[in-house]
């Protein structure tokens, strides 16, 4: 049985590659550029990290992955 999980990735802009949500239980929260290592979370704790994350400078989006449970 798989399960969707999601994670949080964001574009930074420029030439930096893309970044992943690591840990939330900090402020701000930690990154990553190993998708790896990226924090996997249910749908309303992403929308949430997404929302904390949220400038001009930022876009985050929500990445679903599926993992066997």
């Amino acid at each position: 049985m798989k399960n969707i999980k999601f994670v949080v990735k964001v574009n930074r802009g420029g030439a930096r590659g893309p970044a992943y949500v690591q840990r939330i239980d900090r402020s701000p929260l930690q990154m990553t550029t190993n998708r790896k290592l990226a924090l996997l979370m249910g749908r309303f704790t992403a929308e949430d990290a997404i929302k904390s994350l949220e400038t001009s400078r930022c876009s985050p989006e929500l990445v679903s992955v599926q993992v066997s449970a």
